[in-house]
């Protein structure tokens, strides 16, 4: 029999229907479910979603100047990857890891070498920086990734024109275009293609073709109303396109499977200082007059918002929160980092990553051989060796295993990685997604008590040394001679009769009497301290991974006020 075969499995759940664990769940404790619609309630056909972005843009470039020819332009689903960042000075998208080391660069359609990056790049390193560089990290900037690659390449080869000295844009004639423009213009014709009309009209006359219908979404909602958990939606969509699309979903009774419905929420500026809350009229769509200021009712549709009005007209304490959503900054990191929310992102790419995961094994398995085979050649070598061993050829089979990994993800290779390196989208979502997958309906699968419990996290110095392993140095010995660290502690435990009891995979125990007080006591203190925009400011960037600048956060609701 296989030996694969005779192991047990350590998961109960097929693949495809698992949600995975960065920071430990525990699903009885969450007593608000929040969602999110587009790409979270709502799943988007790819590539169809993609391709009518991809043409309405271009059709909106032509009306403001650009050559007829880029009608020609055909998006192509294999080419684009999310996470990447434009850099508008020398109009390169690039591939980085969560430090700002850049793992591939390309501009327009032509990859660049490296002594190409090292030259642009010292150190093969960039900083994030607002006015130097934007980060295409959300499902709908994937036609523009490839537009923008697709306009540069077009004007870059293009009879008329030629590459400046400082090769930071083109010039033809007396006309001067720098790359930082042409994306400019790319970026105000997508924000006019989200914002206006027909693009919501097109999906909305045709959603059969455009939104996935599974019948899981009203099983998953009814499941967790009927355990006694609350559910709330919370979009940046408008109230007709939201009705039209939840409609589709769940029928015309659609808004009984939430508690609270919230459109036009503006997210990220809805977790800061957010705007008022007014109630919607269902018949007309039309804004009612006044803010609403009284407790937050079931059935009725309110727009705008804050959190803070959320918090207190609902009485959650930002643990009791689970919020659903598939915008890494918009959704998940301003709820986590400034309101404390648990967050559940939705990666709709995770079900090709883990295909190739899965199915070319042998590529992941040579790499690793290879990792050993150039350990091995370093292993009897130490500080007295003079002669420098060859290497090259390893390095070159490393390079190639890597680049064909690449391959089996597309033309820009995994959202996750580049060979054995992690992406700086991988680092958010490790950061602020306490757990994910490929779609929210994946919850039904699991019990709505269930414990999410995080996977042991090693570091290199436990991942690469074996249990087995005895340590050969004086401390060690010296160790071994003695009792063991763990039997000197429990003994002085006993002798001051006391012990760490704290379990951190262990969430605290609910004290709904004191939960009131205590949220009014820190909204008191932050009153007196400085505004919740203020908090948002100081703390998007306090890492020492690269984390997004404030700015660009802000600038990301703008396609989502009307297309989420």
């Amino acid at each position: 029999m296989d030996n694969d075969a005779q192991k047990p499995k350590p998961y109960k759940r097929a693949t495809e229907q698992r949600v995975f664990v960065n920071r430990s769940l525990r699903l009885e404790k969450i007593k608000f479910f929040g969602f999110d619609m587009d790409y979270t309630l709502a799943e988007y056909k790819s590539p169809q979603m993609e391709i009518l972005a991809f043409e309405m843009t271009l059709e909106k470039l032509t009306k403001v100047g650009y050559p007829k020819d880029i009608l020609n332009f055909k998006y192509d689903p294999i080419f684009p990857v999310r996470g990447l960042w434009f850099d508008y000075l020398y109009g390169n998208l690039l591939k980085v890891d969560g430090f700002g080391s850049i793992l591939m660069g390309m501009h327009g359609l032509r990859f660049l070498k490296t002594q190409e990056i090292e030259e642009l790049y010292p150190n093969k390193f960039i900083q994030l920086s607002e006015s130097r560089i934007f980060v295409l990290n959300t499902l709908f900037n994937l036609p523009e990734t490839h537009l923008i690659a697709q306009l540069i390449d077009y004007f870059d080869k293009h009879a008329d024109f030629k590459q400046n000295a400082e090769k930071t844009g083109i010039r033809g004639g007396e006309m001067m275009m720098s790359y930082k423009s042409i994306f400019q213009d790319l970026r105000n014709a997508v924000d006019w293609v989200h914002m206006n009309s027909a693009m919501k009209r097109t999906i909305m006359d045709d959603l059969e073709k455009y939104v996935k219908k599974d019948a899981r979404l009203p099983q998953m909602l009814k499941g967790m109303r009927d355990s006694g958990r609350k559910t709330f939606l919370l979009t940046n969509s408008d109230y007709e396109y939201t009705n039209a699309v939840m409609t589709y979903l769940l029928g015309a009774e659609w808004t009984s499977f939430f508690n609270l419905n919230i459109v036009d929420a503006r997210k990220p500026t809805f977790f800061a200082e957010g705007t008022t809350f007014r109630e919607v009229d269902p018949e007309t769509g039309a804004l009612k007059l006044g803010s609403n200021t009284g407790p937050l009712k079931e059935g009725v549709i309110y727009s705008g918002g804050s959190c803070e009005a959320f918090r207190k007209m609902v009485k959650a304490r930002g643990k009791d929160v689970l919020y659903v959503g598939d915008h890494i900054f918009g959704d998940v990191l301003r709820s986590k980092k400034t309101r404390g929310w648990r967050t559940f992102l939705i990666v709709p790419e995770l079900d090709q990553e883990l295909s190739v995961w899965t199915e070319r094994r042998p590529l992941f398995e040579e790499l690793g051989g290879l990792d050993n085979q150039l350990a091995d050649i370093y292993k009897n070598l130490d500080a007295s060796a003079t002669d420098k061993p060859e290497i090259h050829s390893v390095l070159q089979s490393i390079r190639k295993i890597c680049h064909e990994m690449d391959q089996e993800y597309g033309v820009l290779g995994s959202l996750f990685r580049s060979g054995s390196r992690t992406t700086f989208f991988a680092s958010q979502v490790m950061r602020y997604a306490d757990i994910y997958a490929s779609t929210c309906l994946n919850l039904v699968h699991y019990p709505n008590f269930y414990f999410f419990r995080a996977p042991m996290q090693l570091m290199p110095h436990e991942s690469t040394v074996d249990h087995a392993s005895v340590l050969k140095t004086e401390k060690a010995e010296k160790f071994r001679r003695q009792d063991s660290i763990g039997h000197q502690v429990r003994g002085w435990s006993k002798k001051t009769a006391t012990e760490n009891e704290f379990f951190p995979e262990e969430e605290e125990e609910d004290v709904s009497n004191e939960s009131s007080d205590i949220d009014e006591l820190h909204s008191a203190r932050r009153g007196s301290q400085k505004s919740p925009s203020a908090d948002v400011e100081n703390n998007v960037c306090d890492t020492d991974v690269v984390s997004m600048p404030p700015a660009q956060v802000d600038r990301d609701h703008l396609v989502r006020q009307t297309s989420d």
